[in-house]
C-alpha cells in the first residue's frame, strides 16, 4: 500500500514521503484495511520493529484532522519521553504527563496528543480532568502488561473507565507478545491484526561449543576468549560491523560484562571520548566512573541504577553506532527503541524470592529477541541463547525459540488490588450504588475472561468492608459514597491501606520526629524499600537503639513481619542521609545503590510526604507545619536551615550550602553581600540570575506552577516535557 494513496492528512503524508516512507509495511497496510482510519477498534499484535508507532500516528493524525483528541498510554516514564520526541515536529501539539498524581493538569487539554503513563491517566480520571471527555482515540502501548501483577489492574481499570466515560472513543491496543490475542480483542470489541512479518529477518539460535545452532544449520564463532562465550559472540558481531545487546540477570553482571567487552573492543574513536568526558564530568560514584571508562572504549552497561542523564548518554551513543555493545538487565527490553544486529540472552534464569532461580517467561524472551535487527541498517538480526551443556540446546529451542508467548490474564480480582480502584470508582462518580459498582466491574477484562464474577464479587465485598471500616466509604441503603477522607485519598493517588496506616499512626503519636515520619511512610505498601542483607542487621539494630524514642513504630513481635520492618528502617536511613545533605556518592556507596535508585526513592517519598502533609491537615493539624516543612527539605535534600535560600530560583542544595557556609543565610543577606561576593561563591551566571530576581521583586520569586514555591534549577513542565529530573539538578 503506497503512502501517497493513504487517506491521511496531507502534512503527515509529506513528512513520510520526505523521510523515505513511500510504502507501508504489510501489517500497517492490514490495519488500514481493517478500518483503522474509519474508527474501528484494533488490537495489533505484531513483532517488534514492524511499525506499531506509525500505525498509531496515522490514526492519531486522522482524528486530529477531524477535530479529535488523542491519548497515548505507555508503561514507563522513559518511554513517554521517547514517544513525545517521536511524535513531535509534525504539525500537531504534543503534551506529556508523568508527574504529580493529585493535579488535574487542565492545561494538557490544549494539546492534540497527550502521552502519559497509565498511573497518571488514572489520577487524571480521579481528579476529574475536564479534557478527558474530549478524547476520541485511546492508544495503549504494550497492552500485554494488563497481565502484570503490579501494573495490570491499573491498566485494566483505566481502559474500562475511559470506555465508560467516552463510549464512542476508538481504541487501539499495541503489543508484540500476546499468547491469546483473540480473548483480549473480544474484550475491546476490536478487530485483531496479527502478523509474524518483520522488516529485518530474525534468526534465532542457541550457542554451544563455539557454534550457533540454528534450525537451518550452524555458524562457527571465532574463539577469542577461552572463558567467556558471551564475549566471543559479542566480538563476532562487532567484527562484521554490527552492534550487540547482551541481556543478563543483574546489575553486577551487566557492569562486569561491559568491563570485559571494553577491554576487548579497545575503541579509540574521538567521539566516544566526548561521551566519556560528559559522563566523567559528574562521576562521583565508582559505578559512574566505570561507565565512563567503558564508554571510552566502545562498551556500556544500562540499568535502573544509572541516572537519567547517564542512560540518555548511553542510549544516544548506541543509536549513533559509536557504542558497539550494551549489557543490560531486562528493563531495556520493556519498550525503549534500541535495536542491534545481535541480541544475546545470556541469563534466562532469574531469582524469585522463596523459589530460587526460575526460568524467565517465553514472552520476555520474545521481547528481548525482538530487539535484534536494525531496520535499513542490518541485513538480518540474530537472537542467541547460550546453552550450559549440549543437552540444553534442544531444550532452549522448546522453552523459548519455538514457544508461543504466554497468555495474558486479568489480575484485578486480587482484593488488595481492588481497594484503591473500588474507592476511586465511588469517589470519582463512576458508581454510586452496589448495583452500579457491579455493573462497572462486569465491563472489566476479568469478567469478560471468566464469564462470571463470583470471585470478583467477593473481592469487591472485601474491599468495601475495608473501606467502610477505615471510614473512607459510607453505605446508606443502596447508596455508596466517599467520605471527605476517602475522596482525599483517591485524589492523592495512594493506596487506601497506606492512608489508613498513616492516619492511625498520626492520631496516636504524641511527639513529631522526622525519622519517625520517614519510618511510617517506609512501612506503607506504596513505598519501594531497600532489601536487607544479613550484614545490614547490626547497623540497623544500632540505628533503632539510637533513635528508639523518635521512631513511631515498634519492632513487631511476629517474626514474619521483621524483614519488612528492617527494610523500612534501612530505607528511612537512606532518606535521612539525603535530607541531611550527605553527598550522593557516599549514599550510593553506603547502601550499595546507584544514583537512579536514590532518585527513585526520593521521588516516591516526596509524593508520600505530600500526601501525609495533606492527611495531617485533616487528622493531625499540629503536625502539619512540620511535615510540610520536611517535605520541602526532602524535595531539595537539605536541612531546615537552608529553607530560606532554596526559595531563590537556581539555588539548590549545593549552592545553598555554599552560601550558608559563607554566613549568607537568607535572600536578604544574599542581596546585602553584593553580586561580586556571591559570584565568588556560586558563579557569575547563577549570581546574575539571583540578583535579577531580587532587584525585580525584592523577594524570592516562586517557580511557576510549583505548589511549594521551591526553586531548584528550573524543573521540566509536566505539560510539555518529561517530568523526570536527576539528582544532579540539585546544585
Amino acid at each position: 500500500m503506497l503512502t501517497s494513496t493513504l487517506p491521511i492528512p496531507e502534512n503527515l503524508r509529506k513528512h513520510y514521503l520526505a523521510g523515505g516512507i513511500v510504502e507501508l509495511y504489510p501489517p500497517q497496510a492490514e490495519c488500514v484495511q481493517a478500518g483503522m482510519l474509519e474508527g474501528k477498534n484494533l488490537l495489533v499484535s505484531i513483532p517488534t520493529a514492524s511499525g506499531k508507532t506509525l500505525i498509531a500516528e496515522m490514526a492519531m493524525h486522522t482524528h486530529i484532522a477531524r477535530r479529535g483528541k488523542c491519548l497515548y498510554i505507555v508503561p514507563l516514564k522513559a518511554l513517554a519521553s521517547e514517544k513525545f520526541e517521536e511524535f513531535g515536529n509534525k504539525g500537531v501539539r504534543i503534551g506529556i504527563a508523568t508527574g504529580d498524581f493529585d493535579r488535574r493538569d487542565d492545561a494538557l487539554g490544549r494539546n492534540d496528543i497527550i502521552v502519559a503513563t497509565c498511573e497518571k491517566v488514572d489520577s487524571l480520571l480521579r481528579n476529574r480532568a475536564r479534557w478527558i471527555s474530549d478524547i476520541t482515540l485511546l492508544v495503549i502501548d504494550e497492552i500485554h502488561l494488563i497481565d502484570s501483577d503490579n501494573r495490570g489492574p491499573t491498566l485494566e481499570m483505566v481502559i474500562a473507565k475511559m470506555r465508560s466515560r467516552n463510549p464512542c472513543m476508538q481504541v487501539i491496543g499495541l503489543s508484540a507478545t500476546i499468547g491469546n490475542p483473540q480473548l483480549l480483542a473480544g474484550w475491546l470489541d476490536a478487530e485483531l491484526v496479527t502478523s509474524t512479518w518483520r522488516p529485518v529477518d530474525l534468526r534465532q539460535g542457541v550457542f554451544w561449543n563455539d557454534r550457533i545452532h540454528f534450525r537451518e544449520g550452524e555458524r562457527k564463532v571465532k574463539q577469542v576468549s577461552k572463558n567467556y562465550e558471551d564475549l566471543n559472540l559479542c566480538l563476532d558481531t562487532i567484527e562484521e560491523g554490527g552492534q550487540c545487546l547482551v541481556f543478563v540477570s543483574s546489575r553486577r553482571n551487566a557492569e562486569a560484562f561491559a568491563k570485559r567487552a571494553a577491554g576487548a573492543i579497545k575503541s579509540e574513536d574521538p567521539e566516544l571520548k566526548v561521551y566519556a568526558d560528559q559522563l566523567g564530568a559528574h562521576a562521583e560514584t565508582e559505578m559512574a566512573k566505570n561507565l565512563a571508562l567503558c564508554v571510552a572504549r566502545g562498551a556500556a552497561f544500562h540499568h535502573a541504577g544509572l541516572s537519567r542523564e547517564e542512560r540518555k548518554i548511553v542510549e544516544d551513543g548506541f543509536r549513533r553506532g559509536l557504542i558497539r555493545c550494551i549489557s543490560s538487565t531486562p528493563t531495556l527490553a520493556a519498550g525503549l527503541n534500541l535495536p542491534a544486529r545481535r541480541v544475546i540472552i545470556r541469563d534466562y534464569l532469574r531469582f524469585s524470592a522463596g523459589e530460587g532461580m526460575q526460568p524467565i517467561p517465553a514472552s520476555e524472551y520474545h521481547q528481548m529477541a525482538g530487539r535484534a535487527g536494525r531496520p535499513r541498517l542490518d541485513p538480518y538480526g540474530e537472537a542467541v541463547l547460550i546453552a550450559k551443556d549440549e543437552g540444553q540446546v534442544e531444550e532452549l529451542f522448546d522453552w523459548y525459540i519455538e514457544a508461543p508467548a504466554e497468555e495474558v490474564h486479568s489480575k484485578i480480582a486480587e482484593p488488595t488490588a481492588l481497594y484503591t480502584h473500588v474507592l476511586s470508582l465511588i469517589a470519582s462518580g463512576f458508581a454510586g450504588t452496589r448495583r452500579e459498582l457491579s455493573e462497572f466491574m462486569n465491563r472489566t477484562f476479568y469478567v469478560h475472561e471468566h464469564r462470571q464474577g463470583r470471585l470478583m464479587q467477593r473481592a469487591v465485598d472485601s474491599a468495601l468492608k475495608f473501606l467502610a471500616e477505615s471510614e473512607m466509604v459510607t453505605e446508606i441503603g443502596e447508596h455508596l459514597g466517599a467520605t471527605e477522607f476517602g475522596s482525599l485519598v483517591s485524589r492523592l493517588y495512594i493506596d487506601p491501606r497506606s492512608a489508613a496506616t498513616i492516619v492511625s499512626t498520626l492520631r496516636t503519636t504524641k511527639e513529631y520526629s522526622d525519622v519517625g515520619l520517614l519510618q511510617l511512610i517506609c512501612s506503607t505498601p506504596d513505598m519501594p524499600c531497600l532489601y536487607v542483607r544479613n550484614t545490614d542487621r547490626p547497623q540497623l539494630e544500632r540505628m533503632i537503639e539510637e533513635h528508639d524514642e523518635a521512631l513511631w513504630l515498634p519492632i513487631p513481635s511476629d517474626e514474619d513481619e521483621i524483614e519488612e520492618y528492617f527494610r523500612g528502617i534501612k530505607t528511612a536511613m537512606l532518606l535521612t542521609d539525603w535530607s541531611d545533605e550527605m553527598p550522593e556518592a557516599r549514599i550510593c556507596e553506603r547502601y550499595a545503590v546507584g544514583p537512579g535508585d536514590v532518585y527513585g526513592m526520593v521521588e516516591s517519598v516526596n509524593w508520600l510526604l505530600h500526601a501525609t502533609a495533606e492527611l495531617s491537615r485533616m487528622f493531625a493539624p499540629a503536625f502539619h507545619p512540620q511535615i510540610r516543612e520536611y517535605e520541602i527539605c526532602m524535595k531539595n535534600g537539605i536541612r531546615r536551615e537552608l529553607l530560606p535560600l532554596v526559595k531563590l530560583r537556581g539555588i539548590g542544595r549545593v549552592r545553598a550550602r555554599r552560601l550558608f557556609n559563607n554566613n549568607i543565610t537568607s535572600p536578604q543577606e544574599v542581596f546585602g553581600a553584593g553580586i561580586e561576593t556571591v559570584t565568588r561563591i556560586i558563579g557569575r551566571g547563577i549570581a546574575e540570575q539571583v540578583f535579577a530576581q531580587l532587584e525585580r521583586t525584592g523577594v524570592p520569586v516562586p517557580a511557576k506552577g510549583r505548589r511549594d514555591g521551591l526553586n531548584e534549577d528550573p524543573a521540566p513542565d509536566d505539560n510539555n516535557m518529561d517530568g523526570q529530573s536527576t539528582l544532579s539538578h540539585f546544585r
